[in-house]
């Protein structure tokens, strides 16, 4: 059972994920909560967060986000927003987001990406996705020696953390060059990565 954590600053927004998270199966939210404080006290009951960015006054989802990457056995948070500007996105990926989804995904999509969240994948709406690669597009853009590192590892079947800790850093850091690892291949997840790469000719084995 995947425990969740609802971070929205509107009670009729919480309450209809509640509905569709209440028909999952195996899902239950533990907790709601109406800002980013809430959220950061929150956190450690949840094993995925489902964040707005935007809280009214007080703590943003971004900042939320940072603060719960920092807990002991952290949540993993999954931006769940109506804003795709490129301060937006980047603000929540460096944050160490796992995942940004808009709020107009279908219903599907969305219990499809907390799964995979929940499992250790970095995950991206396409419109998302299609902003990093208009932002960090370049001809056949090479991915740099760190980056070649990651994806071999991805392709070895290791997690965001077993990848932090073979290379000695955050899961954030990784998360965050897997963000543009995907805006350089133009791709939306890891398995398109690693075959991007392959075809590429990228990767060592």
């Amino acid at each position: 059972m995947i425990r969740l954590l609802l971070v929205d600053d509107h009670p009729v927004v919480r309450k209809g994920l509640r509905a569709v998270f209440d028909q999952a199966g195996d899902m239950a939210v533990t907790g709601e909560a109406a800002t980013g404080e809430e959220a950061v006290r929150l956190a450690p009951g949840a094993d995925v967060v489902l964040m707005d960015l935007r809280l009214g006054a007080g703590m943003s989802g971004a900042e939320s986000t940072r603060l719960i990457g920092g807990l002991p056995r952290p949540p993993r948070v999954l931006v769940l927003t109506t804003y795709d500007t490129d301060g937006d996105i980047f603000a929540a990926i460096e944050a160490g987001a796992a995942g940004y989804l808009l709020k107009d995904a279908p219903t599907d999509d969305l219990l499809d990406a907390i799964r995979a969240v929940a499992r250790g994948e970095t995950i991206l709406a396409p419109p998302v996705a299609a902003r990093l690669v208009t932002r960090m597009r370049s001809p056949r853009a090479s991915l740099s020696p760190r980056e070649v590192e990651i994806v071999l590892l991805v392709a070895d079947g290791l997690s965001n953390r077993q990848i932090a800790r073979e290379l000695f850093i955050s899961e954030a850091t990784v998360k965050s060059h897997l963000v543009h690892i995907y805006a350089k291949l133009e791709v939306d997840n890891r398995t398109g990565a690693v075959k991007v790469a392959r075809r590429r000719g990228l990767l060592r084995r």
